[in-house]
């Protein structure tokens, strides 16, 4: 069901029960190897369904169940998968599973008893097209994954790594995708394959690779090319005499209109709007790690007090025991009561995570919907940021709890023999502004 274009390759379409692949047609003789696959999965639901899969087999793997490939295979697959078979809400994931030709692949429980290595990455309906980076390097496979969140191509991500791993000397490279009930476009944009060498050793030359019988069907398709362009020359320069004899100069081809040229106000509003995005996402993805640090130091503080409950509760008999134990059991359940808002915080991280996610497509929104959208996402924040002073407030020792600088003594510049004495001469400057206004009103009367 696969459908190639001029720049990609739908492996399959947003159509039920659709099965998908491509191959090398001839094997790969690289010792070691890097591979380098850019794709986009999107679909209109919430879930889709069932994945993505990226080969090195033995064999061509055309058809069959696993991702659109054939079971039994002998190399690896490193698989993308969408949708949640085994009700673990682990998914979407990444699985590497290696095969030796005769295992079945565990579908109804996402390969969980097969994999070798798994990480959970969404992959679905992302801004740009998500690459991975597969290395085989002196038998350790490593999976490195860009989510398509930003337009950095080498903004890799380590997902999984599996060591000691023996993969067939040749093999063919492939990509397959499938769905089932639920649907999704598998859209294949690039596929890359480098050969690895070792430092100072020498790289074998390309004639060293090739066959003489490709080498001579290269060739002739070169001189039919080549044929063509001369060809396309003289007509051109029979249809365009006034350029003969000057060959170099070039012509340009200029826009027709302003609007090729300049960036458009909308597009400008949605370039800054993907950048506050992405910036956004950043903070969120540092602040998470910071909360997996906490959490864990709290996990071991738990562990350790536990620990001492079962040594002391073993070692001290009697009433004193008794009271050291529940002593402890205090402190364990405070940490356990910090172990539940800081899952309270992630989870408050990962609805603001997801939120995030959700503006795939940006330019069917207004900008009503828009700034509510950056107004959810900053009570998000202002939410995690008061729950993280409030942990740090509740986990601080009483010694290091900032205290309130004490008011200094107000000073008592007016005694009482200077408030008295300054009474009396108010008192007396007061009553002879009185005698003196009646004086001068009283001439005053006499003098009409």
């Amino acid at each position: 069901d696969a459908i190639p274009s001029a720049d990609q390759i739908r492996i399959t379409t947003s159509l039920k029960s659709q099965k998908g692949s491509v191959w090398t047609k001839n094997k790969s003789i690289f010792e070691y190897w890097e591979v380098e696959v850019t794709f986009r999965v999107t679909g209109r639901g919430r879930i889709g369904a069932d994945g993505l899969a990226v080969w090195f087999t033995e064999e061509q793997g055309l058809e069959g169940p696993v991702f659109g490939a054939a079971d039994k295979w002998n190399g690896v697959g490193i698989f993308f998968d969408s949708f949640d078979n085994d009700g673990k809400k682990n998914n979407p994931g990444v699985i590497v599973v290696g095969n030796n030709g005769k295992l079945l692949y565990d579908h109804q429980n996402d390969g969980a008893t097969q994999a070798l290595a798994s990480c959970l990455r969404d992959f679905r309906n992302k801004p740009y097209p998500v690459r991975v980076k597969i290395t085989y390097y002196k038998k350790t496979l490593t999976v490195s994954v860009n989510n398509g969140f930003t337009p950095d191509k080498d903004d890799y991500e380590l997902c999984a790594k599996v060591e000691n791993m023996e993969l067939p000397s040749q093999g063919y490279f492939g990509i397959s995708a499938a769905t089932g009930g639920l649907a999704d476009d598998h859209d294949v944009l690039s596929f890359l394959t480098f050969q690895l060498t070792e430092p100072g050793k020498e790289v074998p030359t390309p004639d060293a690779e090739i066959p003489q019988k490709d080498k001579e069907k290269y060739q002739e398709e070169f001189e039919h090319f080549q044929q063509e362009l001369d060809k396309k020359k003289e007509e051109f320069q029979k249809e365009h005499p006034d350029v003969q004899g000057q060959p170099g100069k070039t012509t340009c081809a200029f826009p027709s209109s302003a609007d090729d040229v300049f960036e458009t106000v909308s597009d400008r509003e949605l370039r800054q709007i993907f950048e506050g995005q992405n910036r956004i996402h950043l903070e969120i993805k540092q602040l998470n790690r910071q909360l997996d640090m906490i959490l864990d130091e709290q996990r071991r503080y738990v562990s350790a007090v536990t620990d001492e409950i079962a040594k002391r509760g073993a070692g001290l008999p009697g009433q004193q025991g008794q009271v050291s134990q529940q002593e402890i059991e205090t402190v364990v359940k405070t940490q356990e009561e910090v172990i539940r808002q800081v899952n309270e915080i992630r989870n408050s991280v990962a609805d603001t995570l997801r939120s995030i996610s959700g503006a795939q497509h940006p330019g069917s929104a207004g900008v009503y919907e828009t700034t509510q959208h950056f107004n959810d996402i900053k009570e998000h924040l202002h939410l995690v940021k008061r729950d993280i002073e409030h942990l740090a407030q509740r986990n601080m020792p009483s010694s290091d709890k900032p205290k309130c600088p004490e008011l200094p003594p107000f000073p008592s510049c007016l005694s009482t023999m200077h408030f008295i004495i300054f009474m009396a001469v108010q008192t007396v400057l007061f009553i002879g502004y009185i005698m003196y206004r009646s004086q001068q009103e009283a001439a005053a009367k006499k003098f009409f």
